[in-house]
């Protein structure tokens, strides 16, 4: 079986109020993205596929991956203006394999153990995600932010990367999907299971991640980060 992962860093990071993408923020020394990326590198995946900014591909090139030596990113290839734009951009360079890991770059912690589980759990599920169970109590709001509903606590799940698919699912997925863009009429999603979900009415499978895997977005999340750093 041949994974292929797909790390996503094409993202501007404007929450990060940094004039530097957040994928490129340092983060105990080294850019943000490196971590995702050394995570796949020592991981059992075949392949990786970075996906960035077209600006920033020879930057990728020469200043990440070949200066810290990954050797199984096979292909650098530009997003688009939206994230499902470069994740079909990505499926499209990923070519032919068996199954596909699509991760943020941002998800700088993620481990060998979710990893694992990911791509065991996909062979049976077809669609898989990591996740961890919410810790907190969520209301839903109205417009006045009144809350209207208090959903069931041991029903939610926080998603987070890699979401994990057997290749043709997610590629049919996302063909259906840049056909619909094309013709001016593409629904709202938000993540790769949306898209799974919505064009091939396949649900995906809860697979447990970390709590430590989290997306560097805000200023705060970087001092998050290295206090995780510190502690691994």
């Amino acid at each position: 079986m041949k994974y292929t992962a797909i790390v996503l860093a094409a993202g501007k990071g404007t929450r990060m109020q940094s004039n530097v993408s957040k994928q490129f923020m340092e983060l105990g020394g080294k850019p943000v993205v490196y971590y995702s990326l050394k995570a796949f590198e020592v991981s059992p995946v075949d392949n990786i596929i970075l996906v960035t900014g077209e600006k920033d591909i020879e930057f990728c090139r020469k200043e990440v991956v070949e200066k810290y030596g990954f050797t199984k990113v096979t292909a650098i290839t530009a997003g688009g203006a939206e994230r499902y734009l470069s994740v079909w951009n990505g499926i499209q360079a990923a070519g032919e394999c068996d199954y596909i890991l699509i991760h943020d770059s941002a998800r700088a912690f993620i481990d060998q153990e979710t990893i694992l589980r990911c791509m065991k759990d996909v062979r049976e599920s077809k669609a898989c995600v990591a996740a961890v169970p919410v810790k907190d109590t969520i209301k839903k709001v109205d417009e006045e932010l009144k809350s209207t509903e208090t959903p069931d606590r041991s029903r939610l799940w926080i998603i987070q990367t890699p979401q994990v698919f057997e290749q043709k699912l997610v590629a049919d997925a996302y063909r259906m999907l840049a056909e619909e863009i094309a013709a001016g009429k593409a629904p709202s999603v938000t993540d790769d299971t949306m898209v799974v979900e919505y064009y091939m009415h396949k649900p995906a499978h809860m697979v447990m991640g970390s709590y430590y895997n989290l997306k560097v977005t805000t200023p705060e999340d970087l001092v998050f980060g290295n206090a995780i750093l510190n502690n691994r």
